[in-house]
């Protein structure tokens, strides 16, 4: 009786010299433990990967997300909310911006953007929330909100209120009302010499040059874009009605030698 033909293949035979011939082609990965077990035995101590298995840097792919060869990333700012993008940006700009360079820097639209810094502004205000977003200036820009003004001035000026004094005050308004005014006008109405408010005024960065005055050369000043946003200001269209109840300098008193001169000084030039 012959023995029953095994299925397992038959060794190569060897070549000529000792060498072994060619193995034979192993099955595939997925059947190299299925056949034993047909037969009764068991599964070999280590299971072959699954192809799933391998990460995708070995088997040559690409996480998701990741740009392939000749694609570009998306744009991180398209993934950034609106609203939470301009509240980035205000958080650190130093003076108001306006809706069109906000929009130039998140590339979106000018519509799209002035419409979320509105809905944002309203937001603050139905939450009562300790700041506020205001339209100041021809631009967009957080305050604090009015009602916490004593919290704020304890914690930054610790109880000591830097504040214009009374000169400084009206010197300021004479600028504001009359601009472009030269030094010479504004002490004209006042009645005194200004020329130390005056420099504090600049220093302070509420006023600055304007050119000069044509028939005497005198320097001509005016308020500044700081001066707006120190007030609350949109434009020097919203100042109070006060321009017609200022004295003209031709109805100042020379209660003073000083006040004279500066009357004479101001009518000569005129």
């Amino acid at each position: 009786m012959h023995p029953a033909p095994s299925s397992d293949p038959a060794p190569a035979p060897a070549e000529p010299g000792g060498v072994p011939g060619p193995e034979a082609p192993a099955p595939a990965e997925s059947d190299e433990w299925v056949e034993p077990l047909a037969r009764g035995g068991q599964a070999p101590a280590e299971l072959p990967v699954a192809p799933a298995a391998v990460p995708a840097a070995r088997r040559g792919g690409r996480r998701a997300g990741d740009a392939g060869e000749g694609e570009e990333p998306g744009d991180p700012l398209a993934e950034v909310p609106l609203k939470a993008a301009l509240e980035a940006v205000l958080m650190v700009v130093d003076e108001p911006t306006t809706a069109a360079r906000l929009a130039e820097v998140l590339d979106r639209p000018k519509k799209l953007v002035a419409a979320a810094l509105a809905e944002l502004a309203e937001e603050y205000d139905a939450q009562q929330r300790g700041f506020e977003l205001r339209f100041v200036a021809g631009g967009w820009r957080f305050y604090t909100r009015a009602v916490c003004a004593p919290v704020v001035d304890r914690f930054v000026l610790d109880g000591q209120q830097a504040r214009l004094t009374q000169a400084a005050l009206e010197t300021l308004a004479v600028i504001a009302y009359r601009q472009p005014v030269s030094r010479s006008r504004v002490s004209a109405v006042r009645g005194v010499n200004c020329d130390g408010v005056m420099r504090t005024l600049v220093q302070r960065g509420l006023v600055e040059e304007s050119g000069t005055e044509p028939e005497t050369g005198a320097y001509l000043y005016r308020t500044t874009h700081y001066f707006l946003e120190r007030m609350g200001l949109r434009g020097l269209d919203e100042l109070p009605e006060l321009a017609p109840f200022l004295p003209e300098a031709d109805d100042v008193e020379a209660d003073s030698q000083e006040g004279a001169a500066i009357a004479e000084a101001v009518a000569a030039a005129d």
